[in-house]
């Protein structure tokens, strides 16, 4: 792509941008305000998420914490029921941690500095940016998927944006398209054209405000920018999860690893290395089990994506008549004993949400 063009277009660039912006951005809750808590939560959890997905967990999350003092105050169950289904769990627990920090060291006020935000748990170079323009109009440019989406098309920068060394090069770009009397606009403009306009996957270009001068488009690389040639190598898991259920309780454990879902709660859980059926299970781990439970159902596979693994779930209920073997099953796997109907005010990943949802006719 000559200079040229890249002067001509840079110069005009940012105003198109902000006009396309006003006359076609959504309507949403978090554009209504320059509050850095309101802004800090919406970041938080439309990362990694859609903004239909993520909407109702952000009215529901504000209703619940109207200020960063009262979700200090939250605890960290409370957090991961209503977190319940978004995924990447550890958001949730980084956002105490985070909300504490502005509370003890910052006296309940988020700090107005870039770096500042950065020191804070959870909180990254692109939330940092976020919430510096659109609460302090500080002229830092953001970088998700959108931008660079947006900025690799228009400009021609054919740098793969799997590796983050390259990142420098697209926040240069960024810093130099940015205005200084508009920095939230631009973002914001500039992540909604990606997220509208610009999409991944047939993008509108032939009522693009961009069309006659984006590189991508005059040269029909859409389907080639951005450049992103590393894959994400995906560990396959088989969880086969014990049901242990004695009249009107049941047996459940806190995941406590360092492994997903940590702070959510399942059941007794054998992973294993192939696909397995209840017969082969009590040959081996579960064979402690089979001699002092009955089986009462068995589930079908349950598949269920993450961004770095696939787990297939199975799921069996087991009966235990006698009140003697069902304490010695939950003393030696460590579980806790609750009641049935108390299921619903626990944590649960979506995986265990799906099967209680589904499969639970026997508990009900």
């Amino acid at each position: 792509m000559n200079t040229e063009f890249q002067i001509n277009l840079s110069k005009t660039f940012s105003d198109t941008l902000i006009n396309w912006y006003e006359i076609n951005k959504r309507d949403l809750p978090w554009r209504d305000t320059n509050d850095p808590y309101v802004i800090w939560l919406s970041e938080i959890i439309l990362q990694q998420t859609r903004v239909q997905q993520g909407l109702p967990y952000f009215n529901k999350f504000l209703k619940a914490f109207p200020d960063v003092q009262s979700f200090a105050n939250a605890n960290e169950q409370e957090l991961l029921k209503l977190w319940q289904g978004l995924g990447y769990y550890s958001r949730a627990r980084n956002m105490l941690v985070c909300a504490k920090e502005v509370v003890n060291e910052y006296n309940g006020e988020f700090p107005s500095d870039f770096n500042n935000l950065l020191k804070l748990k959870g909180i990254g170079k692109y939330t940092a940016a976020a919430i510096a323009s659109f609460s302090f109009k500080q002229p830092v440019p953001v970088l998700d998927g959108n931008v660079f989406r947006v900025l690799s098309r228009i400009y021609g920068i054919e740098d793969d944006i799997s590796e983050t060394s390259n990142h420098i090069k697209f926040r240069s770009k960024a810093e130099s398209l940015i205005p200084n009397n508009a920095p939230d606009m631009f973002n914001q403009a500039i992540m909604e054209f990606g997220a509208l306009q610009c999409v991944p996957k047939s993008p509108h270009c032939d009522i693009c405000v961009f069309k006659a001068k984006c590189f991508a488009n005059r040269h029909n690389l859409q389907d080639v920018l951005p450049v992103k040639k590393k894959k994400i190598k995906k560990r396959i898991r088989y969880f086969n999860y014990f049901a242990i259920v004695h009249k009107d309780t049941i047996l459940v454990k806190e995941r406590k690893s360092k492994d997903i879902w940590k702070g959510m709660y399942d059941f007794l859980l054998f992973e294993a290395e192939l696909e397995q059926n209840f017969e082969g299970l009590i040959k081996g781990d579960a064979k402690f089990l089979s001699d002092l439970g009955n089986l009462v159902t068995s589930s079908s596979n349950f598949k269920h994506i993450l961004t770095h693994q696939t787990i297939f779930a199975k799921f069996f209920m087991l009966a235990v008549d006698n009140r003697e073997g069902f304490n010695v099953i939950k003393t030696k796997f460590e579980l806790e004993e609750i009641k049935v109907i108390e299921l619903d005010s626990l944590p649960v990943s979506r995986l265990m949400d799906k099967y209680l949802k589904k499969e639970t006719n026997y508990l009900t």
